[in-house]
């Protein structure tokens, strides 16, 4: 795995995590979700309901970013949704993922 692969895993990871907070004191139906993308110094958030967030979150290598965010050579888009899209890693950013998965 190259350098930039593991890089973006381990950026997407520490976005997740803080998604995890959020969503752990949301008391509401909906929150705002810091975008999921490998893009370290992304602050964009995403509107989106816990369910929405929740079924993101349910399988380690998905993430939700922002239209534009996403990176071809690292990920596939799985869905498009109102506001923001979920893209599923590739190969070695999937394995950076699954691994720093909090809820694995």
């Amino acid at each position: 795995m190259d350098a930039r692969t593991e890089r973006a895993g381990k950026n997407e990871a520490v976005f997740r995590e803080v998604n995890e907070r959020i969503n752990d004191i949301t008391r509401e139906n909906a929150a705002e979700y810091l975008c999921e993308c490998a893009n370290a110094t992304c602050t964009e958030t995403i509107q989106m309901t816990v369910a929405e967030y929740e079924n993101v979150r349910s399988v380690p290598t998905h993430f939700a970013v922002l239209s534009g965010h996403e990176l071809p050579d690292l990920e596939e888009v799985v869905a498009r949704n109102e506001g923001f899209l979920v893209v599923r890693k590739k190969a070695g950013a999937a394995a950076v993922a699954a691994q720093l998965d909090p809820r694995s």
